[in-house]
């Protein structure tokens, strides 16, 4: 009973990550059951690993298995330029693209009135001082085009104002996208952003 107590406990703590519920998180720990030596094994050897050493970039923000992560301790980054995000999955989309050669600040999140969530649960303080500490010239807003997304952009716009070049990421029709696939508010941005041919 106790195993099956297990693989039941198992089951529900896969079901917690995203994108996976009870039906797919079943299926997953099956299939680790089944590949227990080519992946089960391996899986908690690699997971128990990064639970002890995982840790969050005392600078940035990023997640790595050092106190300073390897972008901010990259001497080849351009240290002009830094790329506000709001949460590390946001950092490694950026890194994952390969253009951006600058460094990073992870805000840890958007400000929102309704959570509770003001400058100070973010790491806007940690942005200004790392803007005079490390002599910034650009700011780039990479911020979700949500409303807290851009309530947040607009929070640190008027923050920043006259200290730094502020910049933000251009938005609309993304290369692939077909009109007819895309809301209201992707459209209207498109629109407003237009440019000669």
């Amino acid at each position: 009973m106790s195993s099956n107590t297990d693989i039941d406990n198992l089951i529900e703590l896969m079901a917690k990550l995203p994108g996976l519920g009870p039906r797919s998180a079943r299926r997953a720990v099956l299939h680790l059951i089944r590949k227990r030596a080519l992946l089960l094994t391996p899986l908690a050897d690699a997971m128990q690993q990064v639970a002890a050493t995982a840790r969050e970039c005392l600078n940035c923000g990023n997640v790595g298995t050092s106190d300073i992560c390897e972008i901010c301790n990259s001497e080849d980054r351009a240290t002009g330029e830094l790329c506000v995000v709001e949460d590390v999955a946001d950092l490694w989309a950026m890194e994952r693209a390969g253009v951006f050669k600058g460094r990073y600040h992870v805000l840890g999140g958007t400000l929102s009135a309704l959570d509770g969530v003001g400058p100070e649960e973010l790491r806007i303080p940690r942005l200004r001082d790392r803007i005079e500490a490390e002599g910034i010239t650009e700011v780039i807003l990479a911020l979700s085009a949500t409303v807290d997304g851009q309530t947040t952009a607009h929070y640190i716009a008027d923050e920043l104002q006259g200290r730094v070049r502020l910049t933000s990421l251009a938005q609309g029709v993304p290369i692939g996208g077909e009109l007819d696939y895309l809301d209201d508010g992707t459209i209207t941005a498109a629109l407003r952003a237009r440019k000669e041919m």
